[in-house]
């Protein structure tokens, strides 16, 4: 995760990495309610095409993650949603992954949908953080240390409606992941040295 650090946060910090990612900030607020610009609304409706689609898995995956660390997260590939870079560990490598995502926050908290476009399987990010849950988030220069669950029952469909009025192509993904059995995962990212109360 130094990789991250340094590109966001300047030289490599003196006190320890984790201590430093906790003090640098959050990732900045979105609320998947506001309404979209007329470009947003095109973007989105371009996304949610097999086209669209395709361009996230195969390109946006790709290099969105060096647009975003070399431009302190004002590039990336359009799309008419909010991006955050994730780094995670890997479940079975333990090698650092980053995998650009789209998020909303919700009271402080990052959430990020584990969609795959609707794909059969989980992505393997998500299994990245249910074996390490500990992770750093970034977007638009701000960031830090957040702590990934995967919310259940009345707070994941709360979650999931407002997921949808942030994309709506979530619905069409989800009705394609019913096909193969697969609920799709709704992820909470609590920030790790939050105070409590």
């Amino acid at each position: 995760m130094l990789r991250t650090f340094c590109t966001y946060g300047g030289a490599q910090p003196a006190k320890g990495r984790e201590e430093y990612a906790a003090s640098v900030g959050r990732v900045p607020e979105f609320d998947p309610t506001q309404p979209r610009s007329p470009v947003q609304r095109g973007m989105r409706r371009i996304a949610q095409t097999a086209f669209g689609g395709w361009v996230a898995l195969n390109v946006a995956n790709k290099i969105d993650p060096l647009l975003m660390r070399s431009s302190r997260g004002l590039l990336k590939v359009p799309s008419g949603v909010p991006t955050v870079l994730l780094t995670h560990t890997g479940a079975k490598s333990g090698k650092e992954r980053t995998t650009p995502l789209v998020y909303f926050t919700d009271n402080g908290n990052v959430v990020l949908i584990a969609s795959r476009t609707g794909k059969p399987k989980h992505p393997a990010w998500y299994h990245n953080l249910k074996a390490n849950p500990d992770v750093e988030l970034w977007a638009g220069g701000r960031g830090g240390a957040y702590r990934a669950r995967e919310a259940e029952d009345q707070e994941r469909e709360r979650l999931w409606q407002l997921a949808t009025k942030l994309y709506p192509g979530y619905d069409d993904y989800q009705q394609r992941a019913d096909g193969a059995g697969r609920r799709i995962p709704v992820i909470v990212c609590e920030p790790r040295g939050r105070q409590a109360g």
